[in-house]
């Protein structure tokens, strides 16, 4: 299978990771934002849970990856819900891990495990093994921080595709780990990912309709309006059925227009998320 990627080109895929990527699950995160409700102040911040998917899927092939950890880069978001971290917000995850706590049960579920075991892999491989390129804790590289911090800094328009084909050959292993070939190269990553942190998540307007998404999901929940299992819908199933109401549809639109933006408490806001800081020394 072919994948056409927006920031690392083309690359090719084998059979099981292909049959994993027409999978539901995985077209579910088309239709489910990589910013939460982003998209809704901003069109151009649009990308999706499966274009990162794929993103991280490229890195850990790209660094020789074993198929085990293709495997894990490529489904690792399945049970994302929709707008993403939003949902962090609205069930109090401090961690921003919620999706991680329901992730077993929801590969268990799904088709995945039958598209694995056809292609003699065991869907145990997905489950409390530890894949060193795909992730790692805090304050280090691995596949999955480096591919949102380009992809979403890429798609906010703060870095250009020349900054990440630059960067892309920069990236090697040591001992295992994903780390970088020069100081300069630590540096550029370091202070993109501070770009992120405080250009990217903690804007205003984003914060802003993250934070009143947060709340609409919440009364939504409370309210019965939704079902926790709504929540692994995609956002524009959620954004539906919320609409269907006179107050859901009145408030998705005040976030569209940011409409109550200038009375919003943004430090009061910023307080929910946690602090993401990388070592500027992750090289060789």
């Amino acid at each position: 299978m072919r994948i056409e990627d927006k920031l690392y080109g083309v690359f090719e895929v084998e059979s099981v990771l292909a049959q994993l990527i027409r999978s539901e699950p995985m077209q579910r995160l088309k239709r489910v934002h990589q910013g939460g409700a982003i998209f809704l102040v901003d069109s151009a911040i649009n990308h999706t849970r499966y274009a990162h998917s794929l993103g991280v899927l490229f890195l850990v092939k790209y660094l020789g990856g074993s198929m085990e950890e293709q495997i894990a880069a490529l489904t690792h978001d399945v049970s994302h819900t929709a707008f993403s971290h939003v949902a962090d917000y609205v069930f109090g995850y401090v961690n921003e891990d919620y999706h991680e706590s329901i992730f077993e049960e929801v590969i268990n579920k799904s088709e995945i495990p039958e598209i694995l075991n056809r292609f003699g892999f065991d869907a145990g491989i997905l489950f409390g093994h530890d894949y060193p390129i795909l992730e790692q804790p805090l304050p280090l590289l691995c596949a999955d921080r480096v591919d949102y911090t380009l992809r979403d800094l890429f798609q906010a328009d703060m870095i250009s595709l020349k900054d990440v084909r630059l960067f892309l050959p920069q990236l090697t292993l040591q001992h295992g780990r994903m780390v970088v070939k020069s100081e300069t190269a630590g540096q550029w990553i370091s202070d993109q990912f501070k770009q992120l942190n405080n250009a990217y998540f903690k804007k205003p307007e984003h914060v802003y309709a993250n934070t009143l998404m947060a709340d609409l999901l919440k009364q939504g929940l409370e309210g019965g309006l939704l079902q926790k299992d709504d929540l692994l819908k995609d956002d524009y199933q959620v954004l539906n059925k919320l609409a269907k109401e006179k107050t859901g549809y009145q408030r998705i639109n005040e976030i569209r227009k940011l409409t109550h933006f200038k009375q919003f408490s943004i430090k009061r806001a910023t307080e929910r998320f946690k602090t993401r800081v990388l070592d500027p020394a992750v090289m060789r």
